[in-house]
């Protein structure tokens, strides 16, 4: 886990893409895993921006970035995947009950879509915040850590 810490921020994030395409992979395009996994980065964020940053402000200005940035890659993954299949609303011949989306709402119209705002836009701002929260409890065990005199508010 050193190891992992200190690499280069650009390797860090070449590794995030690829461990993120694998997990919505692993989803079949359902990013759960990669909400899952929004918690582990966020850990790892928040220890490797503290390795080398000791300023409160600074470290949640990082933090939240970074976070930021791991979403929105998920983002660009449920866009690519999902936005495609939109097509579907407007072809008049195609049975949207039998695409195999499930049918969250009454109507096989209004349950497409919601899956598809579910998929794009609602996963992807989970993902944000299972980071923040993993980013936080790491950040919660480095304050008591760090020397009062250091602190700075």
């Amino acid at each position: 886990m050193n190891k992992l810490l200190h690499l280069r921020p650009l390797w860090m994030l070449i590794l995030y893409i690829i461990v993120d395409t694998l997990c919505i992979g692993m989803g079949m395009g359902v990013p759960f895993f990669c909400i899952l996994f929004g918690f582990i980065v966020g850990w790892l964020i928040a220890n490797a921006i503290t390795l080398t940053v000791v300023d409160v402000a600074q470290v949640f200005q990082k933090v939240l970035k970074y976070s930021i940035l791991t979403s929105a890659f998920t983002l660009l993954g449920m866009i690519i995947l999902w936005v495609p299949f939109a097509r579907y609303l407007f072809d008049p011949t195609m049975d949207l009950a039998n695409t195999g989306i499930p049918m969250i709402l009454y109507e096989p119209q209004a349950s497409f879509i919601g899956w598809i705002v579910l998929m794009v836009l609602i996963s992807p701002f989970l993902q944000l915040l299972t980071t923040l929260f993993g980013a936080y409890l790491a950040l919660i065990v480095w304050i008591k850590k760090v020397p009062h005199d250091q602190k700075a508010v």
